[in-house]
Formats: structure tokens, sequence, C-alpha cells
């Protein structure tokens, strides 16, 4: 299993601090990567210096429904499906569905815009590489997926982890039941692709890259 962090207590996302993203690869020498990485995410993605590969071909994802959970990670919050979800398809290889989660604002840009949301679906084969999908949203109707979870999202604590007794942070959890990830419109059949990182330590290289070329114009907006 790829290993990605839950709790962001030994990092932040808040530039020019002590544990802000310039000093990520020196708080752990297990994030290195986050300093000294040759493929790190994300990345600006400037149409001038895209290359068009007719040998991508079509994005092939076959999703079923299976029970899954809404997780508050403080950073994100991310909904992660328990058992087999069903997978995608990238030039050959089958990458299972794991989970998807938000960042807001996004983390990639569109020669040089950044827009409101970034959803990443997350996936990984049997053999333990990650494939990523990343799909950018910018303020208009309702987003029919995201719409289903908002008011889960709204009764957590206002994006904050709950602590225990000890002070270590916690998770907010919310059993969602069955949750079909077919619902998620990818937006466009058009998309780019490159070869990154995890987002977060320890900024892990190999990272199978997929960004949907269309920035969807259909997220929830309260």
């Amino acid at each position: 299993m790829f290993y990605c962090p839950d709790d962001e207590s030994a990092f932040t996302y808040t530039k020019g601090t002590d544990r802000g993203p310039e000093k990520w690869g020196l708080i752990n020498p297990e994030w290195k990567a986050c300093g000294h990485g040759k493929m790190q995410s994300p990345i600006d993605l400037l149409n001038r210096r895209v290359e068009v590969w007719s040998s991508l071909g079509k994005l092939k994802r076959d999703y079923k429904p299976a029970p899954a959970t809404l997780v508050n990670r403080g950073h994100d919050i991310m909904v992660t499906w328990e058992g087999y979800a069903g997978k995608i398809n990238i030039n050959g290889t089958y990458y299972n569905l794991r989970q998807c989660h938000w960042h807001s604002p996004s983390e990639h840009t569109l020669n040089g815009s950044r827009y409101n949301l970034e959803l990443h679906i997350v996936h990984e084969s049997s053999d333990g590489k990650v494939a990523v999908i990343g799909i950018l949203y910018k303020y208009g109707r309702p987003d029919r997926f995201l719409t289903k979870l908002f008011h889960h999202i709204s009764a957590f604590g206002h994006g904050k982890n709950k602590h225990d007794d000890e002070g270590h942070d916690g998770h907010e959890e919310k059993d969602l039941g069955i949750v079909n990830p077919g619902e998620i419109k990818f937006g466009s059949r058009k998309y780019y692709r490159y070869m990154g990182s995890l987002t977060v330590p320890p900024c892990t290289e190999g990272i199978v890259w997929t960004i949907s070329k269309k920035v969807t114009s259909t997220i929830f907006s309260s």
C-alpha cells in the first residue's frame, strides 16, 4: 500500500512557516524528496509545452458501488471505499479505486490560473503503483456527487480535527453506506498526463497523474 499521511500535525500548507511546504524536505529524512525531488507535483500545465500523444487513448474506468466512509483529515475531506469499488485502465495496467479527496483552492494550475477546487481520485495497482485523476472546478451549478455529501461534510467540526485526552490529532468519520463513484463526472475526454509525485509528504515520486483538460463548472456553492 502507498503511504499518504492522515494527520497534518507534522506539516502545514502555510508558506513561510517552520512546517510549511518549503520546509517539508527538512522535517523528516524520509521526506527528502519534497525538497530535492525531480518530478514533484503539483505543476502548472502550460499549453505551449504540452505535447499531443495520440497513443494515450481514452481513459477507461469501470467503477462499482461499494461501502464508503467520509473522513475529515483536518487538511482535507476524503471518501474512502472499503472493498472493491472498481478500477481504471491506463496503458494496459489496472488500478483499483481507493479514495478521493478535495483541495481548495486547486493545487494544479492551467496556464497560471488557479481554480476554486480540485478533486483527486486515487487508485493503486496490484504492485503498489499509484495513479491519480485530477478534476478542477469553478463555481457554478451544484455538482451531483459533492451535493450528496455536503450535509455530512457540514456536520464535521468546521475543518478541524478532534483531539483525544493526550492531545493527539484524531479523525472525524461518517459511514456513508453504499456510494457509487460512477457519479463523479470527469467533464472531458481530453486530459493531461505526466509523471509526478504525491502532493503531501513524503512527496513520493512515480505517481501517474491524469488531469482533466476541462474545468468543470459544477461545484456546490453554499
